[in-house]
């Protein structure tokens, strides 16, 4: 096998517009394509410098918005990421410290979950 990296995952949104502004203005992703394909809309956004992005798809794309779970993000800064977000009034809950590192879920506006993580100084 020759698989090198993840290049996209997709992010089931029910409003692009909407998921754009919290990943880019909440997140600070960036924008990596936004083009109409056809009848699609092809919306992708990444941290800056990430070699995986998220493709941002509608039920009309055949997906579930609020449907993706199990995604982690990892973050260098918790404290400081987690202040933010609450700032912006983005869902955050749970912080947990465990053996590989410290970790809360984040909630984008469509139910999206995702895990905030920031690694043990250990290095697990």
């Amino acid at each position: 096998m020759n698989i090198t990296h993840t290049k996209i995952v997709t992010v089931p949104v029910s409003d692009q517009d909407r998921a754009k502004d919290f990943y880019v203005a909440v997140l600070g992703f960036e924008v990596v394509v936004d083009q109409q394909m056809g009848p699609v809309r092809w919306l992708q956004v990444a941290p800056k410098g990430a070699q995986t992005s998220f493709t941002l798809a509608t039920a009309e794309q055949g997906f579930t918005p609020g449907s993706a779970t199990g995604i982690i993000l990892e973050t260098s800064d918790l404290d400081a990421d987690c202040a933010e977000l609450l700032k912006a009034g983005a869902a955050v809950q749970g912080q947990t410290d465990l053996p590989w590192g410290r970790q809360v879920t984040l909630t984008d506006p469509d139910g999206n979950s995702f895990v905030l993580s920031a690694p043990a100084s250990s290095g697990l």
